[in-house]
């Protein structure tokens, strides 16, 4: 296999990464809305768990972007 197509097949799955981190971002905000809906009262004190799920899922999705763009332009 040439190595340039391996480069691009490399990122084009490191991509994956970042629409998976799109579908955990929105379960995560989706079950805090069922779940607030549910138990209204108990809706801000899992707003804390919320955004740090919300930062873990965007770290990920953004460290996937960051080794797609290494493939494609440091290697």
């Amino acid at each position: 296999m040439d190595p340039v197509a391996a480069k691009y097949i490399g990122a084009g799955i490191a991509c994956i990464g970042m629409g998976l981190a799109g579908l955990g971002v929105g379960t995560i905000f989706s079950q805090y809305l069922a779940a607030a809906l549910r138990n209204p009262s108990a809706a801000p004190g899992q707003f804390g768990n919320l955004i740090i799920g919300f930062a873990v899922t965007e770290a990920l999705g953004i460290f996937s972007l960051l080794i797609a763009l290494l493939l494609l332009f440091a290697v």
